[in-house]
């Protein structure tokens, strides 16, 4: 619950940003929160329709209609999503998102390992991840695997020079994201997965981020597991995926079916899975051309927030970034006032959605202090943003930490 003072606040601070701007028919507050989640795009929605409730069937049931029909669905979506990504459809694996796909990934093929070689190894990974790497990386060191956690360079980035002094004899996997939920950096896969692969080293990427904005192939990329989301990229929450290599040893995390070459076992949720693919289809359509908006709605988003409090220090690289990220830290406002004023405003975080209010690690990875990495902003801007959009939310900004700097 909010307090009184909190609303009557909230409710003031609307009010100042209607005036700034004249126009009271906006809509508040502004989102600026499309790396948390996005909204289901109308044409996911309708594909995914028929299959709620007309085409209702279980698609390992291939003994009626309903069932070969559903069946049909979701063999056309592993096509589908396969064509995107470059690979063969069996290579993908249907999961509820990728935080599951991370843990099977990750906890599927170093168990598996171990039994294979009959003791654990070394893993690495960076100290930047999503958690849905560092935990269960962090549980199989509790297993008795030996872990190493690379920080990154002050740009938030890793090269292979810093992978092959983190090796050990017996390190057998690694894993770094794509592009980072937080300061949105992208790493440099291709070279990094190269590096692995000249070692015989299985290499995992977190592709959340990732997939729908950056044009990714694996076999250009030369990653062995990819795990994916659907929820980042207009489609609906709930379904995800891993693509792994055929010949990778991998155990399930749980029993109970068949499904999914036997690692997922589960009935397979055939309207999300659906939605899943045709939000990759459409996000693929003018992936290039949305993302050189996107580059310059960020881009004039930073520009004119620098032109009113030119003190922001920007957090990891402006060059290798996701083109609808923005994530700086505020400098002489305390972070908690800072976030409460902007709450009914602007819809941002302070980091990942995961984090709960918590100090960003990422930030404190790049040597931000608690109570800087406590003032920062992560603004991510979607489809829909527009030029207005980005106009007042610099104004508003700015005027709050001005208030602030000033109270």
């Amino acid at each position: 619950m909010y307090s009184t003072g909190l609303i009557r606040d909230s409710s003031a601070m609307v009010k100042m940003v209607l005036n700034l701007s004249g126009q009271s028919q906006q809509r508040y507050p502004l989102a600026f929160d499309y790396q948390a989640t996005t909204p289901c795009s109308e044409e996911v929605i309708d594909a995914m329709k028929p299959y709620w409730n007309e085409c209702w069937g279980n698609a390992s049931n291939r003994q009626n209609r309903l069932g070969l029909l559903a069946s049909a669905a979701v063999g056309l979506a592993r096509e589908q999503l396969g064509s995107n990504l470059n690979i063969k459809p069996e290579s993908l694996i249907f999961t509820s998102g990728a935080t599951e796909a991370n843990n099977l990934a990750l906890l599927g093929h170093a168990r598996a390992k171990a039994r294979e070689i009959g003791r654990p190894g070394h893993l690495i990974t960076v100290t930047t991840e999503h958690h849905a790497v560092l935990d269960p990386m962090r549980a199989l060191r509790r297993e008795g695997f030996r872990l190493s956690e690379i920080n990154p360079n002050a740009d938030g980035l890793i090269s292979p020079v810093d992978l092959i002094n983190a090796f050990k004899d017996d390190t057998f996997m690694v894993s770094v994201m794509i592009a980072n939920n937080e300061i949105g950096v992208i790493q440099p896969i291709a070279d990094l997965a190269r590096t692995c692969k000249q070692r015989g080293i299985t290499f995992h990427t977190d592709a959340a981020q990732a997939f729908g904005h950056l044009p990714i192939d694996i076999s250009e990329l030369g990653v062995d597991l990819l795990s994916l989301s659907g929820h980042k990229l207009y489609g609906p929450k709930g379904i995800g995926a891993l693509v792994m290599r055929s010949d990778l040893p991998m155990l399930p995390l749980y029993w109970g079916g068949g499904q999914e070459m036997g690692l997922r076992p589960g009935t397979i949720p055939v309207p999300l899975v659906v939605g899943f693919a045709k939000a990759a289809e459409i996000a693929m359509r003018d992936l290039v051309k949305r993302s050189e908006k996107l580059t310059f709605l960020r881009n004039r988003l930073w520009e004119e927030l620098n032109q009113l409090l030119p003190d922001l220090i920007l957090n990891g690289s402006l060059e290798q970034r996701l083109p609808h990220n923005l994530n700086f830290t505020v400098p002489s406002v305390l972070g908690s006032r800072l976030h409460r004023s902007l709450r009914p405003i602007v819809g941002l975080s302070s980091g990942s959605a995961c984090s709960n209010g918590r100090p960003s690690h990422v930030l404190r990875a790049l040597g931000r202090s608690s109570t800087q990495a406590e003032a920062s902003l992560r603004l991510s801007i979607g489809w829909h943003t527009t030029e207005d959009d980005i106009k007042l939310a610099v104004k508003a900004i700015a005027k709050v930490v001005n208030d602030l700097r000033n109270w």
